[in-house]
């Protein structure tokens, strides 16, 4: 009877846990947490300070598969908990109005959001043994005992105890670094302020800082690894820039006592927005040459402002999703139109309309749905807002998203909290913004219009004058125009260009399409990097002008140039390859891996060292170096049919890949390679 009695009620806690809110407010979290990371294992205890809103006779916490644990209640008191794969209840006759502390112990080997890279092989070359945390969803509770609902908001006051040789960086202000035993040391941050529990995040690893001040004051703490030093210039450009227009554009002082930023290896997306500890993945640590092409600059932007955007005001429920993406996407194009100018900023919407227009067919969930895409919530979040500005005027908006952001701080919100305060201010009805933007899957066709109106560069682009444009340079009594991509074209703008010279690559019957695409080869290097993209056959009149892309300051138009030329010209591949043999390329080794590739299929070239070449493009499948690398070289070892069995061995182990992109891609190649060769 009493197993029975225990039963029913673990049925009817399952089925309230959804409304935990509204009979319990946590408010504190103290955690100590120790961690062993050959083990993977974390021990922690944690003391959760609540207060009752309604007289239950349970509450839980979330905790997934934690395989041991011991409670108190108010520190002497013992409670019953019970265990499931997923919470631990705490069943006592707990009363309306009054607070407790809850001490909890416990032990766990977490499978997800907390992220043990390189301890398996710490002595290889390529290791950078880390520990990191990627908490967004509901993922904290694999680490921490915690409230996954977003809805309650906590103050998280993280100790860790880690060994002396790495440096453990976590949420809110270090205010102690202490002396454990001979080898740990205890980091103790103090967060002051509340979040939900997905914005708890750690790092840990081998890592140099440097610090600069905002123009309000606060802290911008930088990391980088030790061997980084002369990219984190590059990395990191801009940041105070953005820090201090976002601040003065949000009109709402940065709501924590510090900002960190912290690269991570093999992380599972661009960044996270931890709340004061934003994560991103080291392949954005770039020098000055990657930079032109693959930066930190918008990832950087776009997570700063979510600080303000999803971790102070943080939504109730997926259907809100855009009160985040759409704002920190919107805001990261505000500020790079402070860097780069008005012209930048509305290329971008303009990219992002033509995104979102070419998905519609199959795009079809609006933006309050929480199924709809990312890029629903990102891109067309953010030219919801762009339009929602240009509707009720600059005065306006910045006013009520001041309004809202103060009204709502470290709480939660819904759509209507926003709107409504734009309604108030500006004393318009919104029925008509609501139903173009947020309930219709179409993209409104008069905020393209006016955006094509407002600028010259996207309505060459948008009219396809590009047709005229040709026809105009070849059909003047019959007689040939000097070219000139130059003079007769917006200036200022590559992308007008790029479409210009798509065309002429294309319908090369027109008489002056080789002297457009020659004066191409003259232009800016985005200009040229479209080139060395899109012209797969390479006449040999241009031969010369082609070669010289291998010398411009850009790994994407290298390695492109690379491979074209080396399919062009067979009789010069060797004369390409000495000319690139140093080069390597972004993070993940693009053009040092494909001039491995093409090095091992060319015959004759440098035949003495045809297998040191093919040990040093084996050797990047090993686990040590970064999934991207590894994806290099399973790719081009497959495409050359030199898989060996450390080849397979690796493939293997990377088809259970924590980053669930490379993981799919591995599998699929296992799959492909193992069905060729049953």
């Amino acid at each position: 009877m009493r197993y029975y009695i225990l039963l029913l009620m673990f049925v009817f806690i399952s089925k309230s846990f959804g409304q935990q809110t509204n009979n319990v407010d946590f408010l504190r979290c103290k955690a100590e947490i120790s961690i062993l990371p050959k083990a993977k294992e974390v021990r922690g205890n944690v003391i959760y300070e609540f207060k009752i809103l309604k007289d239950v006779d349970s509450i839980y916490l979330d905790a997934k598969s934690f395989s041991h644990a011991q409670s108190a209640l108010n520190s002497s008191e013992r409670i019953f908990h019970k265990f499931t794969d997923k919470h631990i209840i705490y069943n006592y006759p707990f009363k309306k109005g009054n607070k407790y502390k809850i001490n909890l112990g416990y032990i766990t080997y977490p499978k997800k959001a907390l992220y043990f890279i390189d301890w398996e092989h710490p002595n290889h070359p390529e290791a950078n043994p880390q520990i990191w945390t990627q908490g967004q969803g509901k993922y904290t509770s694999n680490w921490l005992p915690s409230i996954d609902d977003m809805n309650d908001k906590i103050e998280f006051d993280l100790s860790v105890s880690f060994h002396k040789n790495y440096d453990v960086i976590a949420n809110g202000k270090l205010i102690s670094k202490k002396k454990k035993n001979d080898s740990i040391l205890t980091w103790q941050y103090d967060m002051q302020k509340p979040m939900s529990s997905y914005l708890v995040a750690l790092a840990i690893g081998n890592y140099n800082k440097k610090v600069e001040k905002s123009a309000s004051g606060i802290p911008l703490e930088m990391y980088y690894y030790p061997k980084d030093s002369v990219k984190f210039e590059s990395t990191y450009r801009y940041s105070k820039q953005m820090f201090d227009f976002l601040e003065e554009e949000i009109g709402v002082p940065y709501p924590w006592k510090n900002y960190k930023q912290v690269p991570v290896k093999d992380f599972l997306y661009a960044g996270m927005e931890n709340t004061s500890l934003t994560i991103f993945s080291d392949a954005f640590v770039v020098n000055d040459t990657a930079f032109i092409d693959k930066n930190y600059v918008n990832v950087n932007a776009h997570e700063l402002a979510h600080q303000w955007f999803g971790d102070l005001v943080t939504e109730t429920h997926g259907t809100h999703h855009w009160l985040h993406e759409g704002f920190a996407t919107y805001y990261a194009l505000l500020a790079e139109k402070k860097l780069f100018g008005e012209k930048h900023y509305q290329h971008k919407l303009y990219e992002y309309s033509q995104e979102i227009i070419n998905a519609q067919e199959k795009d079809t969930i609006p933006l309050m749905n929480p199924k709809a895409s990312s890029l629903t919530f990102y891109k067309k979040g953010a030219w919801a807002l762009h339009s929602l500005r240009d509707l009720v005027g600059d005065e306006v908006f910045k006013n009520s998203v001041k309004k809202y952001l103060k009204n709502y701080q470290y709480k939660n919100v819904e759509t209507e909290d926003f709107l409504s305060i734009i309604e108030e201010t500006k004393r318009v009805n919104l029925n008509n913004f609501r139903q173009d933007w947020l309930l219709s899957t179409e993209f409104p066709q008069s905020a393209l219009i006016k955006l094509i109106e407002e600028n010259e560069d996207i309505g060459f682009l948008e009219t396809h004058k590009t047709n005229e444009y040709l026809r105009y340079r070849t059909n003047n009594n019959d007689s040939i125009i000097v070219s000139s991509l130059i003079t007769q074209l917006p200036k200022g703008n590559y992308r007008v260009k790029n479409v210009v010279l798509g065309e002429s690559l294309i319908k090369k019957d027109y008489p002056t399409s080789m002297d457009l695409i020659k004066e191409g080869f003259k232009s800016e290097l985005k200009t040229r990097q479209y080139i060395a993209n899109s012209m797969r056959e390479i006449p040999h009149d241009l031969k010369g002008k082609y070669e010289s892309l291998l010398n411009d300051t850009s790994y994407q138009t290298i390695e492109n140039a690379l491979y074209n030329l080396w399919v062009n010209f067979p009789d010069d591949r060797e004369k390409y390859l000495n000319q690139t043999k140093n080069i390597i390329g972004f993070n993940n080794r693009n053009i040092r891996t494909l001039w491995l590739a093409l090095a091992l299929n060319t015959e004759g070239f440098q035949k003495g060292d045809y297998n040191k070449f093919y040990k040093e493009l084996e050797n990047y499948t090993h686990p040590a170096f970064h999934f991207e690398v590894r994806r290099n070289a399973f790719q081009y070892l497959n495409e050359l049919e030199l898989i060996s069995s450390i080849t397979l061995k690796n493939l293997y182990q990377a088809s259970t890949h924590h980053n669930w992109r490379f993981r799919s891609f591995c599998k699929k190649l296992l799959n492909q390679i193992t069905q060729e060769n049953k």
